[in-house]
């Protein structure tokens, strides 16, 4: 039965200390069994670039990539990096392991500190992996029902969505849980689990940065919207056993929320 890992932890604009957070957190995940790990968006190098930090933008064949696909094995790994492309840079996931790319997501939904600052993706693409279809997710996508239906359609039965949620910069509360941004991080993930009968890998950043807080808050969801596992606010990694198909399986058999859709009726 593969064992799904979503990661909670503090990256930034060091490359080097990223790379060695990453290394830790895929020999965490391996000694514990995982099959996948989701680490957060921005994992390798920041998320947003801030005033004085540097722009640290790769290419997908870039040796710092090769370095991570080493490290995982045989270990499936999705993270999140600024990328350059022929279009402009941007705020870009990656799934791999030892063998090389599995798939890649550009993010589609960018709020507007981002729009400035990266060009949108323009599709969501299940792809095939060890440990079944999976479709990938970068924080705001999440926000967006069409974004996660979109790759339910296209046949991913995991969703990793990687994250670097804030707590909200309009209405922060004194304490994580009360905070507008976490109740929202959390009813999107479980929303967007049980509306498409998927199962939903979510990570996200921990600690502050120039004056951001993240929420933490990665968890495992089911098919039915139940939280499996959750590290809360702290750094760390959430880790459930989840016979995917099967359970995926058993939730759509009385009511198959894919199949009894009514396209002709929706604007």
């Amino acid at each position: 039965m593969p064992r799904l890992a979503a990661a909670a932890a503090a990256f930034g604009p060091d490359l080097e200390f990223d790379l060695r957070r990453v290394g830790t957190l895929i020999e965490h995940a391996r000694r514990d069994g995982a099959d996948l790990l989701v680490l957060p968006a921005g994992a390798l190098g920041g998320h947003v670039p801030g005033a004085g930090d540097p722009s640290i933008v790769l290419d997908l064949d870039d040796p710092v990539l090769e370095r991570v696909a080493r490290l995982a094995g045989p270990l499936v790994v999705c993270v999140g990096f600024r990328q350059r492309t022929g279009g402009g840079c941007h705020n870009a996931a990656v799934c791999l392991h030892g063998d090389g790319v599995l798939g890649t997501h550009h993010k589609v939904h960018l709020p507007p500190g981002e729009a400035a600052v990266y060009a949108p993706g323009c599709s969501f693409d299940a792809f095939d992996t060890p440990v079944g279809r999976i479709g990938m997710l970068i924080d705001y996508d999440k926000t967006f029902p069409e974004s996660a239906r979109s790759l339910a359609l296209d046949g991913a039965q995991v969703l990793a969505c990687l994250s670097a949620w804030p707590t909200s910069t309009t209405h922060r509360a004194p304490r994580m849980n009360d905070d507008r941004q976490s109740r929202l991080f959390d009813l999107y993930d479980r929303a967007r689990a049980a509306e498409n009968q998927v199962v939903l890998v979510s990570s996200n950043q921990t600690g502050s940065h120039g004056g951001t807080r993240f929420l933490g808050q990665a968890k495992v969801v089911g098919p039915d919207g139940d939280v499996l596992a959750r590290t809360w606010g702290k750094a760390g990694i959430a880790t459930a056993d989840v016979d995917v198909p099967d359970r995926v399986r058993e939730v759509r058999r009385v009511l198959h929320h894919l199949v009894e859709r009514r396209p002709e009726t929706y604007r």
